[in-house]
């Protein structure tokens, strides 16, 4: 989490800077509008800079994967850069408009108006379409307000979520031709001009790729549903997908899943290991949400299906010699294709013990569970709230003495993972290198 917030505030320094370069003047600007027009560009750039950020990192770039530990952090800063574009794009369009609704109130006095003066051609160009670049702007930034608030209420259905998401791509297009316009002539041979115009380049370039639908492609492979079957204790459908030309997977990993192209990919967590002998794939569906609760009447036996990836860094790597594995719900999914993987290979010389807490009950599935952890060295915990409480750091730290030696790796309700890193770091144990929490959360 840290590195995504250094990544975050990082991105907002480098453009202010570049910004202030651009601004030797800046201390001895005095008068409320000459104010106010340096603040309408630097909002303008900083806005800018997060949406085409954000509109890069909606391209799973593989590199950047690596770079910020895994998808499920990226996709959460790119949610943070398209909430701080927002709350900027916000603050520009006020700085811009609050001051001329206050001298038609009478509340400000209109600035002395000057001829302008170009320093080429090329400028005088760009200023004839000053007019329709703020009125498109304006509009653009109305659909972006809309869009990105149904993105942020989790209630509203994915299958529209996919759909108007994408719309963003297009009211990024109509800002960046209102930012080539409006943007001082002079930043464009200054680093802040330079840096707006490659962020804004790669931008565009991913706002295409995103209107034609090709994000992902390239990893995109086919398959076939070759078995089904349901856990009606924890509402959960488990389905055997077969894919020849699955790259292969680590355990702990997860791919994005296309039963119905109007629907849209749904993210899975992958519930087996990888064998070329048997090139299947078994996704653990939890029925959550509007989606997943109809998957048990639509998916058949035989039908097509697309699988992208695979994608994640929750695969089990570090060089500590004791780990502790936390599944919460169907958090535990994850640790059951480790636990295949485990059965079947080498002993990493790693003592676990996985901690499996979960409100319901499916006799079944507890029974597969232990049956994948009996044939490894794993130290099994299965904890039922109404029979044993609930799961906490203390627990955990009574079963697990040499605790301090170990490292974590959670995957679940995002709540109970924030309550156990906060737990675990009161008690001194180095949460920022030896926690691993799954982000699990696309949206």
């Amino acid at each position: 989490m840290h590195k995504m917030k250094r990544t975050f505030w990082l991105i907002l320094i480098v453009l202010t800077s570049s910004w202030l370069i651009a601004e030797p003047a800046l201390l001895n600007t005095s008068g409320f509008f000459p104010w106010r027009n340096l603040m309408v560009q630097l909002t303008g750039v900083l806005a800018m800079g997060c949406m085409s950020i954000a509109m890069v990192l909606a391209l799973r770039p593989r590199w950047l994967e690596d770079q910020l530990n895994g998808l499920d952090k990226m996709y959460r800063l790119h949610k943070w850069l398209g909430i701080g574009g927002l709350v900027l794009a916000i603050t520009h369009w006020l700085t811009s408009k609050a001051p001329k609704w206050s001298v038609g109130w009478g509340w400000l006095d209109a600035p002395k108006k000057t001829p302008p003066v170009f320093a080429s051609a090329v400028e005088e160009l760009l200023f004839s379409y000053r007019g329709t670049a703020e009125l498109i702007g304006e509009w653009a930034f109305y659909a972006v307000v809309i869009l990105i608030v149904l993105a942020l209420i989790h209630r509203f259905p994915y299958h529209l979520f996919y759909k108007t998401h994408r719309l963003l791509a297009i009211a990024y297009l109509v800002l960046v031709a209102h930012s080539v316009l409006l943007i001082k002539f002079n930043y464009w041979s200054l680093p802040v001009g330079w840096l707006t115009a490659l962020l804004m380049v790669a931008g565009t370039w991913a706002a295409v790729v995103v209107l034609l639908r090709r994000v992902g492609t390239r990893r995109q492979v086919p398959g076939q549903i070759a078995g089904i079957r349901y856990f009606p204790g924890v509402k959960t459908l488990e389905v055997k997908a077969c894919v020849t030309e699955w790259p292969g997977h680590e355990p702990g990993q997860f791919a994005f899943v296309t039963t119905d192209s109007r629907e849209g990919f749904h993210p899975y967590t992958i519930a087996s290991d990888w064998r070329v002998a048997d090139p299947c794939i078994t996704f653990a569906v939890k029925e959550l949400g509007d989606h997943t609760s109809t998957l048990r009447e639509r998916l058949k036996v035989g039908q097509p299906v697309s699988v992208e990836g695979p994608y994640g860094r929750f695969t089990f790597d570090d060089t500590r010699p004791r780990q502790i594995w936390i599944g919460g719900g169907i958090g535990v999914t994850p640790f059951i294709a480790r636990s295949k993987y485990l059965a079947t290979h080498a002993n990493t010389g790693k003592q676990v013990d996985f901690f499996h807490s979960t409100g319901e009950v499916d006799e079944q599935a507890l029974a597969l569970i232990a049956e994948n952890a009996s044939h490894t060295d794993i130290r099994l915990h299965v904890l039922i709230d109404a029979r044993d409480g609930y799961l906490t750091g203390e627990r955990i730290r009574a079963t697990v003495p040499d605790w301090r030696d170990a490292s974590i790796w959670f995957c679940g309700p995002s709540s109970f993972g924030e309550a156990l890193r906060r737990d675990f770091a009161a008690q001194g144990f180095p949460v920022e290198r030896h926690f691993h929490q799954e982000l699990f959360n696309m949206r």
